[in-house]
């Protein structure tokens, strides 16, 4: 054990959004339970990159008695935490794009009605999947949706998903400025008609909305959009223009 620089976590601050987890590249911080921790200390090279990604300033430097930081251990932990490589000329069938006919209008008399018919135009829908130059994407009213708001609202299709292209994503797992790159790219190859956000209420999912903010920067994109929140029961809590 050495005196010296290492991370200190606040719990009671930590929102559990993970950008601390992305800024560390020694993989020293994550999630567990919903809250940002240090898995080890031999990890931590102490010098804090993990800091200025923190919204909720929940991180610091301390100086206290810990275990040296071991660089070489930390490689081997960085290998095995490495995704197995995908060949690069491998398409997944999941990723190709398809223009879908919602079932409502549907012509085939053969296909079985639903209670509630899907409103889907079009495949892929995850963020990190879908093509900035999909023709879908190309005049359209574009909706950008948490991943859970599907789940929490019972008239989502009808209420939302009708008649707009749609990409999911979710702010807290995924890599936000890889998500400010993608939208940015959406926005400035296409003729976006208009641009819909919808998030839960808890705090981390609010992170959609300023996704978008920075990617119309990005592009100096002055154009306003709706942003609605969801509670947890389903139901539309607030409903704002955002003019950007």
């Amino acid at each position: 054990m050495v005196k010296r620089n290492i991370v200190k976590i606040d719990e009671e601050k930590c929102n559990g959004c993970g950008q601390c987890v992305n800024a560390c590249a020694e993989g020293a911080i994550k999630l567990i339970n919903g809250k940002a921790k240090l898995v080890s200390e031999i990890y931590c090279d102490g010098l804090g990159a993990c800091i200025g990604h923190c919204p909720q300033d929940a991180i610091t430097i301390e100086q206290r008695e810990a275990e040296q930081f071991d660089e070489q251990a930390t490689k081997e932990y960085l290998k095995k935490q490495e995704k197995p490589q995908i060949p690069i000329d491998f398409v997944c069938p999941g990723i190709i794009a398809k223009e879908l006919q919602p079932k409502s209008q549907a012509a085939d008399s053969t296909v079985l009605s639903s209670p509630a018919a899907s409103q889907l135009s079009h495949w892929p829908v995850q963020l990190k999947l879908v093509s900035p130059n999909a023709p879908y994407f190309n005049n359209a009213d574009l909706l950008f949706t948490a991943d859970c708001v599907p789940f929490a609202m019972g008239d989502f299709h009808e209420r939302f998903l009708k008649n707009h292209s749609v990409v999911v994503g979710c702010p807290k797992l995924d890599d936000s400025a890889y998500y400010v790159e993608k939208i940015a790219e959406i926005l400035k190859v296409n003729n976006i008609k208009s641009l819909t956000v919808i998030h839960m209420e808890v705090p981390c999912c609010s992170g959609l909305t300023q996704i978008v903010r920075k990617a119309m920067a990005k592009n100096k994109i002055a154009m306003s959009f709706q942003d609605v929140t969801i509670d947890l029961h389903g139901n539309v809590k607030n409903t704002e223009i955002v003019q950007n």
